[in-house]
């Protein structure tokens, strides 16, 4: 018997060596992958930006079968760049560490999103492409929008690329059976869909059935296949649907065509608790070159420049000790938030404010209100929580110690993704004009003099955003006139009442909440005077009424806002596109919910060249490539470009020049890392107020905060999204 329990023993110590081991070499194989990562991502980032400024030709100096070619060079780039964003997502689930954003995903846009994508790809094929939505389906479910439309995308891609001739389909409906019964996700669920692509294409026999959904793995895998590609899509489709609580079922048969069906809960259902949490022992399952990937590494490996051009470390780690997370206001929970808590459905307040004590008394109010509560006293921590963790509204203290408060308030309100966020002001800055026409819903002024006036304050937040549609007042006397601001402005978030005279606008005003006043052409001095008397007599204690004016010569805002009194936060239309984007932006509507042309419209006069023109931006990088390709873009929008190699010019740069307005910093350099620089360059009193965007090949977890750390306002990865790349810009430069 004790010779029975040594040989136990050993044997259970052996496999804790080997699990050691495995675990080692996991990391190895990880860091090389990751490191592997940059070293691509940085000629990508030269390669797809120049390319594409080669294909459109500005100069016009290009023959077509140029410009052909520098297309096909941008094509295989992305494609290139899709293979290495395949890999890392594949990583990235097999390690524990995506993030599932749910949300409410209405099914119209997936069936807008589908069809945008791929009929052109059906004409191209002559192929017939069917896509049917069960009429008794809901309007909305609860996922993860961004990974359902990334596992349909992949099933049509493959329906698309194995069909020659016939149909490919995309039917949803509501499912009863079907799924592995094993599926506790599904079978608990109180409704399941199915989304099933069906195509006519080549099929797949049934010993092929299985490899298929395994990483690189193709029915055909010889080296005189036919058809091309990693394998990689249903490998991370179905890695995909588990993540969503669902899962992927196959039917084919060779020759006769091919169905995949997803199975998928209407209401995604978490399966941890915490955001951050990963994995506590090392993955010994599954690939061990991915499964590690997206573990945190050593700040050596993220940061130091100094190591050969395959990134490879210089000199053994021990061991994969995962890192703990700095204190800081983005991942120290300062107030012990609710975020490690935060679940599907959960309406979220993202709390900016500089008084740890006054911050614990507002969230211990919003939580009573029934919001969940999350806590920064960082300007740039709350601009990347709010991308993050999407909150339902943001209180915004003004007195913040890294970025004034007005420009984070800029930085939300002249960013598309984030404007209709409704933020409130709580500050000792007496500036409630300012807030008000910045966008603000609501402003209060520090000292709060009772727990009623935030109480009522978080009661007016919870209904505003409890309100599935906006109300909007029209006051315009001509019929067509009428007619054609109804054409703009109706959508299915905003209920439009129209007014044609004083007595019937204030007969609105006085029955019915109003949440935007416009006018469809100058108001008299009789109008002005009697809609100011009829706001004065109710209590408006957080905000003002948004009052526009359309069309028309007029008077400037401050003159109109004269004439409306204190009661009104007054701008001016000059046309249809600025009406839609003013009646957006102060009803707090989401761009994403706008119909395509309506979004492209306020789209449009965001991307506008004049907030660039004549702006001088700093770029600091140690390629020259980078720095060539980025200042060619730049200057094609008329930008002033300064370039530095190494971080220690660039504070001598910035020390010199007081007049740069911007700053793009690489963060893998030699000798002197962009997070140093960025330090030191704050240590400099009049260089705190200066935006610093992050620009770096490094996309692992936590690459965002430590960049935020050290002093970054923003973030960008390589290789850049050039229309991302200007949107940043406009946004900080924003005047």
């Amino acid at each position: 018997m004790e010779r029975k329990n040594q040989e136990v023993e050993q044997a259970r110590q052996a496999l804790e060596e080997k699990a050691k081991q495995l675990a080692l070499t996991s990391k190895y194989k990880s860091e090389f992958l990751a490191n592997m990562s940059h070293e691509l991502r940085t000629p990508l980032n030269s390669l797809l930006i120049l390319s594409d400024q080669l294909s459109k030709n500005s100069d016009g100096n290009l023959t077509s079968r140029q410009t052909e070619f520098a297309k096909t060079i941008h094509s295989s780039g992305n494609d290139l760049l899709m293979l290495i964003n395949d890999i890392l997502d594949l990583s990235k689930i097999e390690s524990g560490t995506v993030i599932v954003d749910a949300r409410e995903v209405h099914l119209d846009e997936l069936k807008g999103f589908v069809e945008r994508t791929f009929r052109h790809v059906a004409e191209l094929k002559n192929l017939d492409f069917i896509i049917r939505f069960d009429p008794r389906l809901p309007r909305s479910i609860f996922t993860d929008a961004k990974r359902l439309q990334q596992i349909i995308k992949n099933l049509l891609s493959n329906a698309f690329k194995f069909t020659h001739q016939g149909r490919v389909a995309l039917t949803a409906e509501p499912a009863i059976a079907g799924w592995n019964i094993e599926n506790r996700e599904l079978s608990s669920a109180e409704e399941v869909f199915a989304f099933a692509v069906s195509d006519t294409g080549i099929g797949i026999s049934t010993d092929k059935q299985q490899i298929i959904f395994e990483a690189f793995q193709q029915a055909d895998g010889s080296t005189n296949r036919k058809y091309g590609g990693t394998g990689l899509g249903l490998a991370i489709s179905r890695e995909l649907s588990r993540l969503l609580g669902g899962e992927i079922r196959l039917a084919s048969s060779p020759g006769r065509g091919s169905t995949f069906t997803l199975y998928l809960p209407r209401t995604y259902a978490p399966q941890r608790a915490s955001r951050w949490a990963r994995p506590a022992e090392p993955n010994l399952q599954g690939a061990p070159v991915l499964a590690a990937l997206h573990e945190d590494h050593p700040a050596e490996a993220e940061v130091d420049g100094r190591r050969g051009g395959n990134g490879l470390p210089s000199a053994p780690v021990e061991e994969a000790v995962p890192a703990e997370p700095e204190a800081s206001g983005l991942l120290a929970n300062e107030a012990d938030d609710d975020r490690e808590s935060i679940g599907p459905g959960d309406r979220v307040l993202l709390i900016v404010e500089n008084d740890l004590g006054f911050a614990r008394f507002l969230l211990d109010a919003a939580r009573e209100k029934g919001f969940k509560g999350l806590v920064t006293s960082l300007g740039a921590a709350a601009l990347a929580m709010t991308h993050e963790y999407r909150p339902a509204a943001i209180s915004l203290d003004i007195y913040l110690p890294d970025i004034d408060g007005w420009r984070v308030m800029d930085r939300l309100k002249n960013d598309v993704a984030t404007r209709h966020i409704p933020v409130c002001i709580i500050s000792t800055d007496e500036s409630r004009d300012r807030a008000l026409a910045s966008g603000a819903l609501a402003f209060i002024a520090k000292p709060v003099q009772s727990r009623d006036v935030l109480d009522n304050l978080l009661d007016h937040l919870q209904d505003y955003v409890g309100r599935s549609s906006r109300s909007l007042l029209l006051v315009e006397r001509d019929p067509d006139r009428r007619g054609r601001i109804l054409d703009c402005l109706e959508t299915e978030d905003v209920e439009v009442k129209t007014a044609t005279d004083l007595p019937s606008a204030l007969d609105v005003l006085r029955k019915e909440r109003t949440d935007c006043l416009v006018f469809g052409s100058e108001p008299s001095e009789e109008m002005a005077g009697a809609m100011s008397a009829e706001r004065s007599s109710k209590e408006t204690a957080f905000g003002k009424l948004p009052l526009i004016i359309y069309g028309g010569g007029g008077t400037a805002n401050g003159d109109a806002a004269k004439r409306f009194g204190e009661e009104f936060t007054v701008r001016r239309a000059q046309s249809p596109e600025r009406l839609l984007d003013l009646t957006s932006f102060f009803l707090h509507t989401d761009l994403a919910k706008l119909p395509e042309d309506r979004r492209q419209q306020v789209l449009d006069l965001h991307q506008s060249d004049k907030l660039l023109a004549g702006r001088k931006v700093l770029i600091v990088d140690d390629d020259m490539r980078n720095i060539f390709t980025l200042s060619t873009v730049l200057e094609e929008h008329d930008m002033e470009i300064i370039s530095a190699d190494n971080g220690r010019d660039a504070i001598e740069i910035l020390k010199e020049d007081r007049e740069i307005d911007m700053v793009m910093m690489d963060i893998m350099m030699p000798e002197m890392d962009g997070l140093e620089t960025m330090r030191e360059i704050r240590k400099v009193s009049y260089l705190k107020d200066l935006p610093i965007v992050a620009v770096t090949a490094k996309a692992m977890k936590g690459d965002r905060e430590k960049c935020i750390e050290a002093g970054a306002w923003d973030y960008l990865s390589k290789p850049v999204d050039t229309d991302q790349m200007l949107a940043v810009l406009r946004a900080w430069l924003h005047r």
